[in-house]
């Protein structure tokens, strides 16, 4: 870009901006509040939908001998999964059925990146209830798989490859964004509310003006009438 179209460059952004300003200095000063209430409320929405985005991802990989059971699944005490699993009855030999079954059960689960506690709970028909935790590392943009077996003896889970090393890290910063996005969306909240009562009580007041003009002209001709 040459030095002649960079000044005017500069000029048609100067010109630019002085009419921005003066069309922003003729707006009264309640629509300007408003307008910037409107800004911070979307402001705050965008930021919250990042930090609490889930950008990683859960394989579940259960296996398990029950003919019926409800499964749930919590990561950081929110349930995140509830679903029926069933099993088929084992045939002794390719034909004999037993008392026996076995199923399983792949399901992606999608989480938040930094340090997550798993809670898995297992309510068969026919059994006790079943319930147990870990804990594990989920980088950004990546999928960690979880393996459980779900037995008549117990249920056990265990973590299929590695994770992260920063682990003392993630957790605050999951921490961080907890606590952020109740923040976030508590301002949020009173910021609409405050904009819904603004408008409920300013606008009868901007549409009576308009209502009285568009009487006035009507008056006109019996008032001619009454002069002559």
């Amino acid at each position: 870009m040459g030095r002649e179209q960079i000044i005017r460059f500069r000029e048609k952004a100067a010109v630019f901006f002085r009419h921005a300003g003066q069309c922003v200095a003729g707006v009264p000063a309640k629509v300007r509040i408003l307008l910037g209430l409107l800004f911070i409320a979307a402001l705050l929405m965008a930021m919250h939908t990042a930090i609490t985005a889930k950008n990683a991802s859960l394989h579940l990989k259960l296996q398990h001998d029950f003919r019926n059971a409800q499964v749930s699944v919590w990561v950081d005490n929110d349930l995140a999964y509830s679903g029926k699993i069933t099993g088929s009855i084992k045939k002794r030999f390719g034909l004999i059925p037993t008392d026996s079954a076995q199923g399983n059960l792949s399901q992606i689960i999608p989480v938040r990146s930094g340090q997550r506690n798993i809670r898995l709970r297992i309510e068969p028909d026919d059994s006790a209830i079943q319930e147990e935790s870990i804990s594990g590392d989920f980088s950004n943009h990546t999928e960690r798989d979880l393996a459980a077996s779900a037995r008549h003896s117990g249920l056990s889970m265990s973590w299929q490859g590695t994770g992260t090393a920063l682990v003392e890290t993630s957790a605050n910063f999951g921490w961080l964004a907890q606590y952020a996005g109740s923040l976030f969306l508590t301002i949020t909240g009173s910021i609409i509310s405050a904009l819904v009562g603004y408008a409920i009580k300013e606008l009868p007041a901007r549409l009576r003006p308009s209502s009285d003009s568009a009487t006035k002209p009507e008056s006109l001709p019996s008032a001619e009438l009454s002069t002559d």
